[in-house]
């Protein structure tokens, strides 16, 4: 059994719940004596990852496949609640174990072999984090570019100045690495603030914006807009996923884990995808409104979402405009920062949590300067890193919810598989495998490495706009592991805890 980390021992009662401590808990089973809560609780911290204004730019996103309005918002629609619904499946164990969800994972993977997604689940945790975080530096250092061009742009007036990007991305990054570092109770109590704060300003910058969406788009089509065909609304959809869901799923148990034991399975799911989809709906529906109404948002959101969607704001909003977008951007990168740092323990690094998510954020830090300062087109990467990350995630959700599904008879849950655990890992490795040779990517580094199943023709067409390789994974992953579990002996004894 690989050796725990130094918080094996769970600390009193009140060191775990309060908001004004640091959190003890690390990877291990959170006691009954210190569950608390609802599955309606888990609304908020849900709510508030999503409720960013990245989600317009979303919306402008899923219409540059080349969807009309309509099919865009269809599209969108589907594609977070299928991916979301993954995400309240998963957060289910978490009350049931009272474990995160990459230590759940060990039971089918085993103690040595759940460090491949384990591995896979730091990475996209961490690029997550990195991707809102400089999308925070970004839009703030445009906005204080306008609101004081003598101190925070160029010569000219027009571009941020490196001091300006580099201050937001610091405000952001020093926030979101505190309030991670304290742990699940602040998170919640924080969440729930900044979801009511910034739906106030969202509703706010909605207004404003009125007059520049076309509210005839969705039933009319707008002037000059395009319909996709079959191939390109599937590929809305499963970028759609990859936009929301798939980049949560590995998260799911982490917030659910100090809820009781007995709580309500189906209303765990029912709140946490309200939670994770209602609000990005609402304003991938605005976004795609706001692109029919001025075409050439696209194009400027493509570089800068944050900056292009703050090009037509009263001066005098731009202050609470750079709030807003701060504020939604960190809220994601808490809970991103949080789960990082169990994937990190999980790992079996010998550290505790909360100096786990100061590592997080000095590879954050790292992350962030590349994408301000290096990465020659923030899109092409970011929609490159959500394709891959997306076929890893889907490939490791099949396997986890099929071992779920293969235990609900027989409690929760057995030991873990000593070593690794074969069958799982072979079905992710394949199904991951499979996955990347049939998606695309506009980078031009990454696509070197994707598509391999593709032939020119294909990977250039229809097929390759559908990225079918993340829906390939996900269901080619799980139908291999329920064929070849069962065929797995599992280790003798009574059952454990995964732990």
């Amino acid at each position: 059994m690989t050796q725990q980390p130094p918080e094996r021992t769970a600390p009193p009662n009140d060191v775990n719940t309060s908001a004004r401590s640091v959190e003890r808990n690390g990877i291990n089973p959170v006691p009954d004596s210190e569950r608390h809560g609802t599955p309606a609780g888990l609304f908020w911290p849900w709510s508030a990852a999503g409720l960013s204004l990245l989600g317009i730019a979303f919306g402008v996103y899923v219409v540059g496949l080349g969807l009309g309005p309509g099919q865009a918002v269809l599209a969108g629609a589907a594609g977070y609640v299928l991916s979301f619904v993954l995400v309240g499946l998963v957060s289910v164990a978490g009350a049931r174990t009272g474990a995160p969800t990459m230590v759940i994972g060990r039971v089918p993977f085993g103690t040595h072999g759940n460090k491949l997604p384990t591995l896979f689940s730091y990475v996209s945790n961490v690029g997550w984090e990195t991707v809102l975080v400089t999308l925070s530096s970004l839009g703030g250092a445009a906005i204080l570019a306008r609101v004081s061009p003598g101190l925070f742009a160029d010569s000219g007036g027009q571009t941020p100045t490196t001091a300006a990007q580099a201050l937001c991305f610091g405000v952001t990054a020093v926030a979101v690495v505190g309030v991670g570092m304290f742990g699940h109770a602040l998170i919640m109590k924080v969440q729930k603030y900044l979801t009511a704060a910034i739906t106030v300003m969202t509703v706010l910058y909605m207004v404003l914006m009125a007059d520049r969406v076309d509210l005839t788009a969705l039933w009319s089509g707008a002037s000059g807009s395009t319909s996709g065909d079959a191939g390109t609304v599937v590929g809305g959809v499963v970028f759609a996923m990859t936009l929301l869901g798939l980049g949560w799923v590995n998260c799911g148990a982490d917030y659910s884990r100090y809820l009781p034991r007995d709580s309500s399975g189906r209303a765990i799911v029912l709140w946490t995808t309200l939670g994770g989809v209602l609000a990005p709906l609402l304003l991938l529906v605005f976004g795609v409104l706001l692109n029919a109404g001025d075409p050439g948002l696209a194009t400027a959101a493509a570089a800068d979402p944050v900056g292009a969607l703050a090009a037509q704001l009263p001066t005098w909003f731009l202050v609470p405009y750079l709030l807003t977008a701060i504020g939604g951007f960190a809220s994601g990168a808490i809970m991103d920062i949080y789960s990082s740092g169990m994937s990190m323990l999980a790992l079996g690094v010998p550290i505790r949590r909360h100096l786990a998510v100061l590592v997080d954020g000095v590879l954050m830090a790292v992350g962030g300067w590349y994408l301000l300062f290096v990465s020659p087109s923030f899109f092409a990467t970011f929609q490159a890193f959500l394709s891959v990350i997306g076929v890893a995630m889907a490939a490791w959700t099949a396997v986890f919810l099929v071992e779920r599904w293969r235990r609900r008879h027989t409690g929760h849950p057995s030991a873990p598989v000593r070593g690794v655990g074969w069958p799982a890992v072979l079905s992710l490795a394949v199904g991951t495998a499979v996955g990347l040779g049939l998606i695309t990517s506009a980078d031009p580094n990454i696509a070197t490495a994707v598509g391999f199943l593709l032939t020119d023709g294909a990977r250039h067409g229809t097929l390759g706009a559908m990225n079918l390789g993340v829906v390939v994974a996900l269901v080619l992953a799980g139908a291999l592991y329920a064929l070849t579990a069962p065929l797995a002996r599992r280790p003798n004894g009574p059952p454990q805890r995964a732990s």
